[in-house]
């Protein structure tokens, strides 16, 4: 995921990626977009999620999509 500090979307993103990774057995990541300034396309669409390495999802994460995404 990426993502920054302070960012109440982010914070959301979090607390649902973290449920969804815990029942599927998957794991992820998070880049602070501030940090890294090859990051700064995504800037205005914070967080943004991947699957297998590919967007899947910005602004928001819907649960059932995500899980069906690592599933598939």
């Amino acid at each position: 995921m990426v993502a920054r500090q302070g960012c109440h979307l982010c914070d959301e993103a979090r607390a649902i990626i973290a449920r969804v990774v815990a029942e599927t057995g998957d794991s992820f990541a998070e880049v602070d977009i501030d940090a890294d300034p090859e990051l700064a396309r995504y800037t205005e669409e914070v967080p943004v999620t991947f699957v297998d390495g590919r967007q899947h999802d910005y602004w928001r994460v819907d649960e059932g999509r995500l899980r069906a995404a690592l599933q598939a």
